[in-house]
């Protein structure tokens, strides 16, 4: 008898943590009055192989009794581990939900007649959750009405522009415990969330899905794929105190590192290759992701947020119905705006939104005069409709590929295509002040300091070399202002290679030569890269007093991104190395500028 009591004991320590199908069966019984078996296999989902070897486990480690009712400590079981919060993570830009992005957060699109965030809400209070955790960033105040409606908590983000959603959770990491942990773009046919729940999982579908990075295996784990194909990832999970406890030190421990600034939450998930949590896999045709516009058309082709005004603009243009225009997807984020591409009748078009505080900084009134002046040069892209008020415009996509800074082929022809824009010597009624908006951008600032200690200095060590540029300066005609690599495009025009110039915005009269310094400072070339591109553009010879006033120019245009910068921080729009780098131009080349002039004047006099 001891040795019985003894082995019974073992057994049910080692049974402490039930497996996956004895906690889904002990489910069953809790929702469904026991029947027989073979009703249980139905309910669960189970072998009734699987169902027979679990009761009898279950029976023996005092589960369940002889009558297949619930024990105490069953009941107690499930009370100890039923969910007690939900976080939805809401802070970020959906960059993917262009052009609805530009209106609203994903948190809000309406399917069917309902928000996603208050669908959400609705059936996590449905299961019992009371206490619900937000974490918000971008339009953030569209959030504020849920804390009365609802009673809600907001978490803010501040850094919502700068890092991925495992920072957000980092935010609300002491709520982990018991939880449900959500995104906010998701919308379940059936209510995935429950009043209790035995385990901790990982949503994923059963659909296969060549973006996920996880595929569930034979025993019901979610490991780690290289191939970039496995099962779709819904987002959705549900952590019990054990599981918690590990996520939460991971998160403290990657928020740490750089590394870790553009990482999904799930990584907090992982031990090595393989969650610590098991799969819960459901039916594709009940649970979504959306992510894209047409994601949404999929879903509610009636969806009232499909008509956004981005959208309705280009049905008009172009004289189609909005339900004609497809493949819509973001472009690669500009610094100034957001653009997309979409196809109308078999041909492809970029559609360009104005992004975050733009309106302060674009005159489209001026730009508009910059593109007629253009019109018929064969220097731009073809323009099918630019409004003036909002900044919206229509081009046409060009196959094309952008100019490689450290491909010298590339530079030289990029450079004869500038000289022979230059030589049009185009004249509009605007010029680009570039003294007047360093200034301009610093108003912007709204009485804050520069992040910079020694703003002051470097601006009026910048400013000197205004005598040295107003002596030297060419003539003004028409300049492109933001003339850097990535706006010069190599397409194909009838078998023939050409290169066309984009982005007018900055345009303006100035010395053309800024838009050599502006190439160079967004290549963020070395001096050596400097001088081969001067060089390539004055294949004859650049004369000294030249070459050092581009040096010049790339102090001033330094300075003058860097305070555009710092303004675009203001809307939570980061830059990284190249904010830091443009000041640092603004530095040196006042220095590698003034040791020039000063040998210069030194040698005039010996």
């Amino acid at each position: 008898m001891e040795i019985l009591i003894i082995h019974m004991f073992t057994k049910r320590k080692e049974k402490k943590n039930m497996n996956k199908q004895e906690c889904d069966i002990l489910s069953s019984l809790r929702k469904e009055p026991y029947t027989n078996q073979r009703l249980l296999a139905e309910c669960s989902g189970y072998s009734l192989g699987i169902v027979n070897r679990s009761v009898r486990s279950l029976i023996q480690e005092g589960y369940i009794d002889s009558q297949m009712q619930l024990t105490e400590m069953a009941k107690n079981l499930f009370e100890k581990r039923k969910p007690g919060n939900a976080i939805i993570l809401a802070a970020g830009f959906g960059m993917r939900m262009v052009p609805i992005n530009m209106e609203t957060s994903k948190a809000f699109l309406e399917i069917h007649g309902e928000l996603l965030i208050e669908r959400l809400i609705r059936q996590l209070k449905e299961s019992g959750i009371q206490n619900i955790y937000i974490v918000v960033g971008f339009m953030k105040e569209q959030f504020d009405y849920l804390i009365d409606k609802y009673n809600v908590t907001l978490i803010v983000n501040p850094e919502y522009a700068l890092k991925n959603n495992l920072h957000s959770l980092k935010l609300a990491k002491d709520y982990i415990s018991n939880t449900y942990i959500i995104p906010c773009d998701v919308w379940c046919d059936t209510n995935p969330f429950h009043r209790y729940e035995l385990y901790s999982w990982y949503m994923v579908s059963d659909l296969v899905d060549n973006e996920s990075e996880v595929r569930v295996n034979r025993k019901r784990e979610l490991i780690r794929t290289r191939e970039k194909i496995g099962n779709a990832m819904i987002g959705i999970a549900y952590l019990l105190e054990e599981e918690a406890k590990q996520v939460r030190n991971n998160i403290v421990q990657y928020c740490r590192d750089e590394e870790y600034e553009n990482a999904f939450w799930e990584e907090a998930l992982y031990k090595k290759d393989k969650m610590l949590v098991v799969a819960n896999v459901v039916p594709a045709s009940d649970t979504y992701e959306i992510n894209t516009y047409e994601q949404l058309r999929d879903i509610d082709s009636k969806s009232e947020q499909l008509k956004t005004r981005a959208i309705k603009t280009a049905a008009q243009v172009l004289n189609v119905r909005t339900d004609e225009l497809g493949n819509i997807s973001i472009l690669k984020k500009g610094m100034t705006n957001r653009s997309f591409l979409f196809t109308c009748k078999k041909k492809k078009y970029i559609m360009r939104v104005p992004g975050e505080g733009t309106d302060q900084l674009i005159n489209r009134f001026q730009e508009a005069a910059v593109y007629r002046e253009l019109s018929g040069k064969g220097v731009c892209d073809n323009i099918i409709y630019l409004n003036a008020e909002n900044g919206y415009k229509i081009t046409e996509y060009l196959d094309s590929r952008v100019c490689d800074p450290y491909n010298p082929t590339d530079v030289n022809k990029c450079m004869e295509k500038l000289r022979e824009f230059h030589s049009l010597k185009l004249q509009v009624d605007h010029t680009f002040h570039i003294y007047d908006q360093i200034e301009f951008y610093e108003s912007l600032w709204k009485g804050e300091p520069s992040i910079y200690r020694d703003y002051s200095i470097t601006k009026r060590n910048v400013f000197s070399l205004k005598p040295f540029i107003e002596l030297h300066a060419k003539e003004y005609a028409l300049t492109h202002i933001d003339a850097v690599p990535d706006n010069f495009l190599f397409a194909d025009f009838g078998g023939k290679e050409e290169i066309r110039l984009i982005d007018w915005e900055y345009a303006g009269m100035q010395d053309q030569d800024v838009d050599l310094a502006m190439f160079c400072i967004y290549a963020m070339y070395d001096k050596p890269h400097i001088d081969n591109l001067i060089d390539a553009y004055y294949p004859k010879g650049c004369t000294r007093k030249t070459r050092i006033k581009i040096y010049c120019y790339i102090s001033l245009c330094g300075l003058l991104w860097s305070n555009w910068c710092e303004y675009k921080r203001t809307y939570g729009v980061e830059f990284g190395e190249y904010s830091m780098k443009q000041y640092r131009f603004a530095k040196d080349y006042y220095k590698i500028a003034m040791e020039e002039i000063k040998k210069a004047e030194g040698e005039r006099y010996e």
